[in-house]
């Protein structure tokens, strides 16, 4: 029988290979990214996504709806998706020929269905809550290997939004002496993490600019009557003209005018709003290309705004990663935006884009394990830097 080390033992060792497991507002899939870790050095050593089956895709569409999720469903899928991350990460190791023994720890960031970081009045206080999914002790149990997962809830309690939990691991990954470095995430939503030239992580600021992909999703959807689920390229986009009265409506979205820290996810951009704006475009005649190039220029638009808005100085570089980054259309959008500043990916600093979710989750939780306060208060509006996540033994 295999001995598992405890945790004490395993925060001993110089180097740590990590597992980190992430899905995220697109649910599509599992991201599973294997890492080694000594110190600030991260080697990649193995990424790929398990797709979720359509039907457990659709289910879980369903639990982000209060007026469709129920009690049962939430207890069921919960531990489903516990087997189906385990499952991922089996797949995954299998695939690139990494024995699963060899790996010591895992992250896993779970399945978000809901997240309220503005909360509700109880017996007095305001109460913040968030929901991840995806049963860690399944995980733990499944392979062997001790987990860290639930990252969100403590930082909630030190008065923070949960969100965003990506900027620790920006700042130990893309900090550089000289260079004010944004770290553009586009996935659902895009979120920027800010890392001024020399300073350290006190100095990081990160919040969510608004959506990414999850209108683009939610349209295709629509409009291709559930045959489509995403603008491949942003090809559609590209086939159409933005509709600069209806870009300039969208704009003046509450959300967009925000100060930081804050969050945003399906409760402000979810289908909702999508079927809202696609009654808007049917009413003003504006065809379906023409309304695909106007929510991806809505997405470009946002994310530079809110550079000019909230960050002290425009960045030196601008590093995506996520999804949005293959959406050409996108792209080209952002490069009109920012026609002086750099775009690079997180692939030209030897981290798949794809995989650069799942990797911050091995790096969050390889601090769990050492101890190390891995929010980050100027991102979340936490008080206080604290250790996040829960422990589940091998």
């Amino acid at each position: 029988m295999k001995q598992h080390k405890t945790f004490a033992d395993l925060a001993k060792q110089p180097r740590i290979r990590v597992a980190g497991l992430m899905s995220g507002t697109s649910a599509d899939g599992v991201d599973v990214a294997v890492v080694d870790m000594k110190g600030r050095r991260k080697t990649l050593v193995a990424f790929g996504t398990v797709p979720y089956s359509p039907a457990l895709r659709k289910a879980v569409f369903g639990l982000f709806d209060p007026k469709t999720s129920h009690v049962d469903d939430i207890c069921h899928y919960n531990a489903a998706l516990g087997e189906v991350f385990a499952e991922a990460l089996i797949a995954i190791c299998k695939k690139a020929s990494v024995p699963l023994g060899s790996i010591d720890l895992i992250g896993s960031h779970g399945q978000t269905i809901y997240h309220n970081p503005g909360g509700r009045r109880q017996a007095g206080k305001v109460i913040r809550s968030t929901l991840q999914i995806g049963e860690p002790s399944i995980i733990a149990q499944r392979t062997g290997i001790a987990t860290v997962a639930d990252f969100r809830p403590r930082d909630m309690a030190c008065g923070g939004q949960g969100a965003p939990l990506v900027p620790f691991a920006d700042y130990w990954l893309f900090g550089h002496p000289r260079l004010n470095r944004a770290i553009q995430n586009i996935g659902g939503i895009a979120n920027v993490t800010w890392l001024p030239a020399g300073a350290g992580p006190e100095k990081t600021a990160a919040f969510d600019t608004g959506p990414g992909n999850m209108i683009i999703d939610g349209l295709v959807w629509l409009l291709s009557n559930g045959r489509q689920t995403f603008d491949r390229s942003g090809d559609w986009a590209a086939r159409g003209a933005v509709n600069r009265p209806l870009l300039t409506e969208m704009l003046r979205h509450p959300y967009i005018g925000r100060r930081p820290p804050k969050t945003c996810g399906r409760e402000q951009f979810g289908l909702d709003y999508c079927r809202t704006l696609a009654q808007k475009a049917a009413e003003r005649q504006i065809g379906k290309a023409d309304l695909l190039a106007t929510a991806t220029a809505f997405t470009a638009v946002s994310i530079v705004r809110a550079y000019q808005r909230f960050l002290d100085k425009l960045p030196d570089q601008v590093i995506l990663c996520g999804g949005g980054g293959r959406n050409k259309t996108l792209v080209r959008m952002l490069h009109e935006q920012m026609e002086k500043t750099p775009l690079l990916t997180t692939g030209d600093f030897g981290i798949d884009p794809d995989a650069k979710e799942a990797v911050s989750f091995a790096i969050l939780a390889w601090a769990t394990l050492k101890g190390i306060a891995n929010n980050v208060p100027g991102a979340t509006g936490a008080k206080r830097a604290a250790v996040l996540g829960k422990m589940v033994p091998a």
